[in-house]
């Protein structure tokens, strides 16, 4: 019987791995991955960088990028956020950089650096890799402890952490077992968008205010997103959508992702009115200058020219003799041009569910099952789930250290 067994090889499972480890180096632990190693998603995340966490070093800000955790999520990030695990990576000899929207990344850019870092130190502590090791069940030992069925051979252990993540069968594996779960549905997913005023303008990108115009639903903050807007071969993304899918993600999952976007362009403005104020004022200014061949506002050349020939604007015309029809058609389509989405792609680099093991059956303090003592849970796997920009890692290390520390808290204790 090993002390600790972690089914799961990914973030999540290899940080409470060697948390539990460096906080008791005398115990025995076991991770069981199904495949050759694990951290598969860490290797290809954040497009092969590994977006480590994020510089949200407030709590209440942190936990505000989380449209399912933020209330579980905040006390632990009072105790385990950003700074410890920026701590944790510079004590290994992994430094991490600051991007300008935020985002960490490691000094040497690549997701070798966190792989090698894991690997590394679990074969330092000691810590026995079950690999290519499918899990079937594990099922509670009378008076303590668990049994973990694989298809081979029956092992035992006195803590289970279950660090799945998304995994169908894991989760209706807990469901089964007596855990309450909500339904998996996607989250950071891209708009699949057919409309010729984006058509030919895949990689551009601006700034936008994008919000989800749906009939007869109240309209929430939650259903805005900010930031920068890409064009795609397939639509929209960028993570101005990437945040409304996550925002609007059981939501969209119920319209089966048919529904319809506002995208203001000119994201400095709020109203329409308000560009068209601005518009006015650029007639006034430069009355001689061609709409087609001068661009206002910052905007792509491109994306401005296509609103103009959409608008159907002669491509010769001057501001002096834009007509007041004209000039508010153009205000409009700037700040509030309309998108029928059809369907949605993944977003490769940090692809993510919502959904998991219901957050009212497990204690925040220690990531314990209230109903089930002696099991664990981390990552993904939780009903807990963030905007792209490194905060899914930040739950996994976040969640996998409380786990760690309450595993370890508790063997203590039973001794």
């Amino acid at each position: 019987m090993v002390d600790v067994a972690i089914i799961g090889g990914g973030a999540a499972g290899y940080y409470a791995a060697i948390q539990t480890a460096l906080l008791n180096p005398t115990l025995r632990i076991a991770l069981f991955e199904k495949g050759a190693m694990g951290l598969e998603k860490v290797k290809i995340s954040g497009g092969g960088r590994c977006n480590v966490t994020h510089d949200a070093l407030e709590p209440d800000f942190l936990a505000s990028h989380y449209p399912r955790g933020e209330k579980a999520l905040l006390g632990p990030f009072h105790h385990y956020g950003p700074k410890e695990v920026i701590a944790f990576f510079e004590s290994q000899g992994v430094p991490l950089k600051i991007e300008s929207d935020g985002r960490m990344f490691p000094v040497a850019n690549t997701s070798a650096a966190i792989i090698d870092c894991f690997t590394s130190l679990r074969e330092k502590l000691g810590i026995a890799l079950q690999s290519k090791t499918v899990v079937k069940a594990i099922e509670p030992i009378v008076g303590s402890g668990w049994n973990i069925l694989t298809a081979t051979e029956t092992f035992s252990a006195k803590k289970v952490l279950m660090a799945t993540g998304s995994s169908p069968k894991m989760t209706r594996m807990l469901e089964e077992l007596g855990h309450g779960v909500e339904l998996a549905v996607p989250s950071l997913f891209t708009f699949n968008i057919k409309d010729p005023r984006i058509e030919g303008l895949a990689g551009l990108s601006t700034p936008a205010l994008v919000h989800l115009k749906l009939p007869g639903l109240k309209q929430k903050k939650a259903l805005y997103a900010k930031g920068p807007l890409l064009i795609t071969h397939w639509g929209l993304s960028g993570p101005a959508i990437l945040k409304l899918s996550a925002w609007g993600a059981r939501l969209l999952y119920g319209l089966d992702y048919n529904f319809t976007i506002s995208v203001n362009f000119l994201p400095q403005y709020k109203h329409a009115q308000e560009v068209l104020e601005a518009l006015h004022a650029l007639k006034k200014k430069d009355p001689k200058k061609t709409l087609f061949k001068w661009v206002p506002f910052g905007l792509p050349k491109r994306l401005w020219q296509s609103l103009l020939m959409h608008l159907e604007i002669p491509s010769d015309l001057i501001w002096a003799n834009i007509t007041k029809s004209q000039l508010q058609s153009l205000s409009e389509g700037l700040s509030t041009s309309e998108f029928e989405v059809n369907g949605k792609s993944t977003f490769k680099e940090e692809f993510v569910t919502a959904g998991g093991i219901k957050l009212k059956e497990v204690s925040f303090t220690d990531a314990q099952s209230k109903k089930f003592p002696g099991l664990y849970f981390a990552g993904e796997l939780l009903n807990i789930d963030a905007i792209t920009g490194g905060f899914n890692f930040q739950n996994a290390w976040t969640t996998a250290y409380l786990a760690a520390k309450g595993m370890v808290q508790s063997l203590k204790e039973s001794n």
